[in-house]
């Protein structure tokens, strides 16, 4: 048995699991997350470059796109030690202190995502509802402080549940059932009384994983509304269209975060393999497929791609 109170103790590890029951071939299992890793970092950071370089774009819509890359980018980056690490060299231990950061980071970019997601379907509000109006409105000066505001919204959500988990003394199995800390597995290796921590995080997945989709779902109400008063099909069309690439980012962030979420709840005794198959799919899909998503289904960042790697070409 061993716990785990305060720093002064002897320094304290956690065991990560690969993919439990498949260690054999974490050698294979590795060349898919290599792959997912490498578009993700490489697509988010083409849409960094293409909006910074293509002074079109530096609009709101582009701005808050390059608010989720960046999200993208750092969700990619908190993760990709610990799962490569253990795919490759079975370095599967990781530090009291290394955990604990990987779950500020984890948790807070995750969060961000979320925000930057809703602060996106105001934009998108903005300029259908607003349209006159939408430059006046989202000027540079409005988007930085939203932007200042989602990373403190963040932090301020985060930071708690992370002094109030890092309290709590640690014993029994010192084994977590992924590749990286979340607060929903850590929790479970507690042995104290951890009532506190679960109305905390009861009331951050109130303010975030309901109130944030409520939010999304009435700015599109608001939108659709509009829509439908405008006269021509054609221009109603056009107006929904611009709205769909948002639309898909926001369920491959929000269907898995469900997902996960009910199964650590609802599915405790599941199979191990469905937990990790459920977390690598929240952690994976919305930085590998949003930068996707934006390059297929929208035409200016489209063209700022082709433009940015023909200029280099010459």
């Amino acid at each position: 048995m061993f716990s785990v109170t305060n720093s002064t103790q002897v320094p304290f590890y956690f065991i990560l699991t690969g993919v439990p029951g498949f260690e054999v071939f974490h050698a294979w299992i590795s060349i898919p997350f290599c792959c997912l890793y490498t578009i993700s970092i490489m697509g988010n950071t083409t849409i960094l470059a293409v909006i910074r370089a293509e002074p079109s774009l530096h609009e709101p819509m582009y701005l808050f796109l390059s608010m989720l890359a960046l999200t993208d980018l750092g969700l990619t980056l908190t993760t990709l030690p610990t799962v490569m690490g253990i795919l490759w060299f079975s370095a599967s231990e990781i530090s009291f202190e290394a955990c604990f950061a990987q779950f500020f980071f984890l948790h807070g970019f995750s969060f961000m995502e979320s925000s930057v997601l809703l602060a996106m379907s105001f934009d998108r509000y903005v300029a259908i509802c607003h349209p006159l109006r939408y430059i006046s409105i989202l000027t540079n000066r409005v988007i930085s402080r939203i932007g200042i505001a989602i990373i403190c919204r963040c932090v301020v959500v985060v930071l708690p549940g992370l002094f109030l988990l890092k309290q709590l003394p640690f014993c029994g199995s010192k084994h977590l059932s992924h590749s990286y800390c979340l607060h929903q597995d850590m929790i479970h290796l507690v042995c104290a009384d951890t009532t506190i921590n679960n109305w905390y995080g009861f009331v951050v997945a109130l303010l975030i994983i309901t109130l944030d989709p409520l939010l999304i779902v009435f700015s599109y109400a608001l939108i659709l509304r509009s829509v439908l008063r405008i006269g021509s099909q054609v221009e109603s069309l056009r107006a929904l269209n611009n709205c769909l690439s948002h639309i898909l980012a926001v369920f491959v962030l929000y269907v898995p975060m469900v997902g996960l979420s009910m199964t650590h709840r609802f599915a405790k005794h599941a199979p191990p393999l469905v937990h990790v198959i459920m977390a690598n799919v929240y952690l994976l899909a919305p930085p590998v497929m949003n930068p996707i998503i934006y390059s297929v289904k929208t035409k200016q960042i489209r063209r700022a791609i082709f433009h940015l790697f023909s200029h280099r070409q010459l």
